[in-house]
């Protein structure tokens, strides 16, 4: 059996694209209740997830909620941006945050993109800003990424977050202009 050793460098770039992974993967209970937490069937120690990942998103011992079941927190997104290189992405993160446009922005590099542009596929080595704001600011949060980027048609999609640590949801809430 031959190991493999990977660099740091390696195992920093793809880690981050596991929480993303779990991020959609949780989200889906919006888009097929098969998949609710709220349900035996759709707890996530029944999703294909290893034991590690399902002894974290399966406990309940931990403090979170379902954002309706709290008058601490607002109802809250998960908004993806790519942006075209490291240096956009710190600067657009950055504005994004001071104007209090967002709680939180993570910047993930080594996105690489398949897309079609003007009728021909291109391929582009991208950043992916993964930003966590108030559902309320989408709007505002929009504008400023589209004229404040270089991208023609710039990417904004937003996600619901339907539940999590209730401390953390209040710091987005607090942390976020009204």
């Amino acid at each position: 059996m031959a190991l493999i050793k990977l660099s740091s460098s390696v195992v920093r770039r793809r880690l981050p694209l596991v929480g993303a992974f779990c991020v959609l993967s949780l989200g889906l209970s919006n888009l097929c209740p098969s998949f609710s937490l709220s349900s035996k069937q759709g707890s996530a120690q029944f999703l294909p997830f290893p034991q590690i990942l399902r002894s974290k998103v399966g406990s309940r011992s931990v403090h979170s909620t379902r954002m309706e079941a709290s008058n601490k927190t607002v109802p809250s997104i998960v908004v993806y941006v790519t942006v075209p290189n490291k240096e956009a992405g710190k600067k657009l993160a950055e504005s994004i945050v001071k104007e209090k446009l967002a709680a939180c922005v993570n910047r993930v590099p080594g996105v690489e993109s398949v897309y079609e542009w003007k009728g021909e596929i291109q391929y582009d080595s991208e950043e992916l800003l993964i930003i966590k704001t108030r559902e309320s600011l989408l709007e505002a949060l929009t504008e400023h990424v589209k004229a404040n980027h270089e991208y023609e048609v710039p990417e904004v999609i937003a996600l619901p977050i339907t539940g999590g640590n209730l401390q953390y949801l209040e710091w987005i809430k607090n942390t976020t202009r009204d």
